[in-house]
């Protein structure tokens, strides 16, 4: 029984085979001394990066870190991707990354910033 959560995932699965059969590809290029061989399998692999980044997107990869218990299985969808996952470099490339530090200021018709006893109703 396994204590500790592996990462398996519906995205890493697929990414690691389509990655799998383009370094195979790869291979047999440089074996061959075939440039498309080399070229196909340069574009497999880049491809498995887009396929990765997508699935990972639609919310079949993980985030980083430990997930809970119920998410464990690799069929669970992570519920949370749509938001982006705070300290995700493939969230924040696509601009769902969680922003920290700055706080928006609301602004009057003016573009003055309203004071604080209008945001807190006191």
């Amino acid at each position: 029984m396994s204590l500790h959560d592996e990462g398996h995932t519906v995205a890493g699965w697929t990414g690691t085979a389509i990655a799998t059969v383009g370094s195979g590809l790869l291979g047999w290029g440089v074996c061959a001394v075939s440039v498309p061989a080399l070229v196909g399998g340069g574009a497999v692999g880049a491809a498995s990066i887009l396929v990765t980044w997508s699935l990972h997107l639609a919310g079949w990869g993980k985030p980083p870190g430990p997930r809970p218990r119920t998410q464990w299985p690799l069929r669970a969808r992570d519920t949370g991707a749509r938001d982006g996952h705070p300290g995700c470099v493939g969230c924040r490339l696509a601009g769902r990354g969680r922003r920290t530090g700055s706080v928006l200021e609301p602004v009057t018709a003016t573009g003055q910033a309203e004071p604080a006893t209008a945001r807190t109703g006191g």
